[in-house]
């Protein structure tokens, strides 16, 4: 059996003999079949798509309402969530403020700035390794992998950083009141490949089908630029937890 699918705008009639009344659907869709030709409903679904900002502190979320880019509220009550996963003594996962309230008492096993870690080798992170309070171990591949004595096993990074987002995804399906699936995430502009592969390895992880990585200055130039029509220069200050960056964006419509 064979379908032929239209556009919502393309006008539908059926024939019966001579005559020919239109069919008052906004999709439809003609299927051949041995009774000759006939029209039945195309059930169309409507999806949404998130923006999500993966940071090394604190995470946001933000979705399209009413054709305006809106910031989702976290399970909270806040616009943001800290970028940080905890494990307690008896096993139950933590993750974002509620992780972060208890990491004085459980530093060993609180997990944060893991953003500094994902997609990199042990050698690249001599520094950073000596401003976190958990232990980070070398599997053989020499990847970095994060120690969590509370439930004696050795997390990646990604899987670490895809709590983070699926927690954000749960809160957007919860504030949209529909299912959230796909996403489009910010990444550094000085984010190598690796590091973008195991972003997007960290949205799979979460359940996430990640349609694009962007550079954070893109996605900032492409918000000043929404409603703007001129050609302009302009200067992205991100002020991030993790590092301070200026990019130099030409803006052309």
């Amino acid at each position: 059996m064979a379908t032929t699918t239209f556009p919502t705008s393309t006008p539908f009639f059926v024939h019966h003999g001579t005559r020919r009344p239109s069919v008052n659907l906004r999709t439809a869709a003609v299927v051949y079949g041995r009774g000759g030709r006939r029209w039945r409903p195309l059930r169309v679904a409507c999806e949404k798509v998130v923006g999500i900002d993966l940071g090394t502190t604190n995470s946001a979320v933000a979705a399209m309402e009413g054709g305006k880019p809106t910031i989702v509220t976290n399970a909270e009550g806040a616009r943001t969530t800290p970028s940080v996963v905890a494990y307690t003594k008896a096993g139950d996962r933590l993750v974002g403020q509620i992780a972060k309230r208890q990491a004085v008492v459980n530093p060993e096993n609180t997990f944060f700035s893991v953003k500094r870690f994902i997609g990199r080798k042990m050698n690249e992170v001599a520094e950073e390794s000596k401003q976190v309070s958990y232990r980070l171990v070398r599997d053989d591949n020499g990847n970095v992998k994060l120690d969590c004595p509370a439930i004696g096993k050795q997390f990646a990074a990604e899987e670490i950083s895809a709590q983070v987002l699926r927690k954000l995804v749960d809160d957007a399906s919860k504030f949209l009141n529909d299912k959230v699936t796909k996403a489009v995430i910010t990444v550094p502009a000085y984010f190598n490949d690796s590091q973008r592969t195991a972003t997007k390895d960290a949205g799979r992880i979460a359940g996430l089908d990640v349609l694009r990585i962007i550079n954070e200055p893109t996605a900032a130039s492409l918000a000043y630029g929404f409603e703007k029509k001129n050609n302009e220069t302009i200067l992205v200050f991100d002020l991030g937890g993790g590092t301070f960056d200026v990019s130099g964006m030409y803006h052309e419509f």
